[in-house]
C-alpha cells in the first residue's frame, strides 16, 4: 500500500503513512483484546511491533472479508520455530531496493517506520525468563524469588510469541 499524499502548506506533498499506521493499530488491537499486559510495558511494545511488522510485509490489504484468511497466514509467520528474523530482513530489504529503484526511498514513510520498529525490535534487550534454563537457580544474581533465571534477550523474540498469542486469542 502506498502512503497517502496531500498537499502541504508549503506547496509540497506530505507523505502520510497509512500502511504502517493501519499495521501499528490492528496489533495494537488484537493485543489490548488479548489483554495479555499492560500497554505502557516495553514487553507491550515488543509484542505490538513484531506484529505490525508482520502485518506490513504481508502482501495485501489486511482489512475487509479477507480479514480471516490473514488472521491464518499471521498465525503461521509467528508461530514458534519460524523463520520470521529472515522473513522480515528478506521483506523489509526488497521493500528498500524496490524504493531505491524507484528513486522513492527517503520519501517512503511507511517503510521508514518499519524500519525503525525493526531497529529497536533487533537492538533493544529485555530480561526475560530463560526457558532453556535446567534445575534449580544456585547463586544466580539474576533470580528473584520464585521467577528463576533469567537472560537479556532481544525483544523481538518476546514480541513475537505474544503477537502470536495475541492473534489466537482474538
Amino acid at each position: 500500500m502506498r502512503p497517502e499524499s496531500t498537499e502541504g502548506a508549503g506547496g509540497g506533498d506530505l507523505l502520510v503513512p497509512m500502511a504502517w499506521m493501519y499495521a501499528e493499530y490492528l496489533a495494537d488491537e488484537l493485543l489490548r483484546t488479548g489483554d495479555l499486559m499492560p500497554p505502557t510495558t516495553l514487553e507491550y511494545r515488543a509484542g505490538r511491533d513484531a506484529l505490525a511488522l508482520t502485518i506490513f510485509l504481508t502482501d495485501g490489504s489486511a482489512g475487509g472479508p479477507r480479514m480471516v484468511a490473514h488472521m491464518e497466514e499471521w498465525r503461521s509467520l509467528t508461530a514458534y520455530g519460524t523463520c520470521w528474523q529472515e522473513w522480515v530482513c528478506g521483506r523489509l530489504d526488497r521493500l528498500e531496493a524496490v524504493a531505491f529503484e524507484a528513486g522513492t526511498r527517503s520519501r517512503d514513510p511507511d517503510l521508514e517506520l518499519a524500519g525503525a520498529a525493526w531497529r529497536w525490535l533487533e537492538e533493544t534487550e529485555l530480561l526475560a525468563p530463560d526457558l532453556d534454563a535446567v534445575g534449580p537457580a544456585g547463586d544466580d544474581p539474576f533470580v528473584t524469588g520464585e521467577e528463576g533465571p533469567q537472560v537479556w534477550t532481544p525483544a523481538w523474540q518476546l514480541g513475537l510469541p505474544l503477537g502470536h498469542l495475541a492473534i489466537h486469542l482474538f
